[in-house]
């Protein structure tokens, strides 16, 4: 029976939905898995990285002690540790590596093509401390067909015991990975690895084609589990070879480990979909569409409009008037879209019926139509597609009353708008508190708050959100947060007039003032 060799990268690639922490009754389980099926020859456990500015978990650094539960755990594998080579010089590796050296086997560099001879130097040192070394090398469909690149290889050959071409994008297809391997292997005396994503779901089929062109190694995921789209499933590659007998396991031993991690795909939803496979099919960068989705602040109409950007390279946009010679506004209200809008939204319009010159601004239209009635001048800031959940049904009144406002153009995630209403649809001219600003609805509001020579700034419905339940809205609680921090830098009179979770906010109950 022929020899194959996988690689199951799930605890390492699965990190960029964990956040890299993994709980410990999922690891045992993952580990029995893999160390009773044979053909799972190599396992990478995860990162071994310099320290970071922001949190990243357990399998990110792969403290000596995760080294030690997985060495006793899995003493049948090829145990390997991933660096990120951008991140990592030669005055790194002995502390970085050292300690791995009784329990790791090998160490894997995941590689920018441009960056192949520093890298080399790198791996050089790797080799010498008496490690294996994997060359994961990056954008495969930019590099696969370079004969001049694939010739700078050649040097590799004394530092390097593998090199896997990474399909970064999603995006190649079997004959472009068939070609590419014997390709390779009739250039170098290297074995090969592939590494696919699922974008297009061929990660399958790229793989097998990989395995029909005399590639070495296979990288495959639990449930596909990895950046964005996924990757290859390990169970499926492993019950296509079984069922071709090219390999022979217990399904039994392969279910538990199934099931555990299906249960994290319903929660953190990985996979393609039809963004996933836009990206792929144009070889654009996949972490752009898993911070978008993962931001649950984007349609999949916004995300795809941004994609054909990108696709095009081209950033010009519809040609949307910029916002000038508004009248000031001693006060605005900034109305968000947490539960607290909807539920005091009555106290809102006795307010603005009290204080007919305070200005409402909208951070996205959630419910806007709660506040159709009052006559108060209303913009609504709307980033994407927002402006579709506008129907024909929201009260416009005049253009000198309410308004749409879009963030400066060029804008990432283009500008899509329906057309009644276009003509009451402006952009602001520029974002001036901030630098580095977040692509945000709040930007926006702040912004024109600002624009609007605003002294009061009240805030109503920014909840702030439930981190303990919804993990992946951090990002946007800290962008938020952010925002926040810096507008109360700033000589206004601001306070919350809602229940917040946001900090260095002064809470004052709206009812104070009805």
């Amino acid at each position: 029976m022929q020899k194959l060799q996988i690689c199951d990268c799930t605890l390492r690639d699965g990190g960029y939905y964990t956040n890299w922490d993994f709980d410990q009754n999922i690891v045992d389980e993952y580990f029995k898995a893999v160390s009773n099926i044979p053909a799972i020859t190599h396992i990478e456990l995860g990162y071994r990285s310099k320290a970071s500015g922001e949190y990243l978990g357990e399998y990110f650094y792969c403290p000596v002690y995760v080294l030690k539960r997985a060495r006793e755990a899995c003493n049948n594998k090829i145990l390997a540790v991933m660096l990120n080579e951008k991140d990592t010089f030669i005055g790194d590796i002995d502390y970085l590596l050292d300690p791995c050296k009784p329990y790791i086997d090998m160490v894997r560099m995941a590689v920018d093509p441009k960056n192949l001879q520093r890298a080399a130097t790198t791996a050089k040192a790797i080799k010498d401390k008496g490690f294996q070394v994997g060359f994961n090398i990056m954008y495969m469909s930019t590099w696969a067909s370079d004969k001049e690149f694939i010739a700078q290889l050649k040097s590799l050959e004394e530092i390097v015991d593998y090199i896997f071409l990474v399909d970064s994008f999603g995006g190649v297809y079997p004959e472009d990975v068939n070609t590419a391997v014997k390709l390779i292997k009739s250039e170098i005396n290297i074995p090969i690895g592939f590494h696919g994503h699922n974008n297009m779901e061929l990660g399958l089929a790229n793989s097998l084609a990989a395995l029909n062109a005399n590639c070495d190694v296979i990288d495959a995921t639990i449930t596909g589990m990895g950046r964005g789209a996924g990757n290859l499933k390990t169970e499926l590659l492993l019950t296509t070879l079984q069922a071709q007998g090219k390999v022979h396991f217990d399904f039994n031993k392969l279910n538990p480990v199934v099931s555990v991690f299906s249960k994290l795909q319903s929660e953190y939803q990985w996979g393609t979909n039809l963004p996933y496979m836009i990206s792929g099919a144009y070889s654009l960068p996949q972490k752009d569409v898993m911070s978008w989705i993962s931001k649950k602040r984007y349609t999949t109409e916004s995300i795809i409009n941004a994609l054909q950007n990108k696709k095009e390279d081209n950033y010009t946009d519809i040609n949307i008037p910029k916002l000038t010679n508004e009248q000031s506004a001693d006060e605005v209200v900034i109305v968000g879209g947490g539960p607290n809008a909807q539920k005091h939204s009555k106290a809102l319009i006795q307010y603005c019926s009290k204080n007919p010159d305070a200005v409402i601004i909208h951070a996205g239209v959630r419910f806007i139509q709660l506040f159709n009635d009052i006559t108060n001048r209303q913009y609504y800031c709307l980033l994407g597609s927002e402006g579709n959940k506008m129907n024909n049904e929201t009260k416009l009144f005049s253009t000198d009353n309410r308004k749409c406002i879009l963030e400066p153009s060029p804008r990432a995630m283009g500008t899509i708008l329906p057309k009644h209403i276009e003509d009451i649809t402006y952009e602001l001219d520029k974002i001036t508190f901030i630098e580095n600003y977040p692509d945000s609805l709040l930007t926006i509001a702040f912004q024109l708050a600002i624009d609007l020579n605003s002294k009061k700034i009240k805030l109503y419905g920014l909840d702030g959100y439930d981190l303990k339940s919804d993990d992946q809205m951090i990002e946007v609680s800290a962008e938020n947060q952010l925002l926040i921090n810096k507008i109360i830098s700033l000589p206004f009179e601001i306070a919350s007039i809602t229940p917040t979770n946001y900090s260095n906010l002064q809470e004052i109950s709206i009812y104070r003032y009805l």
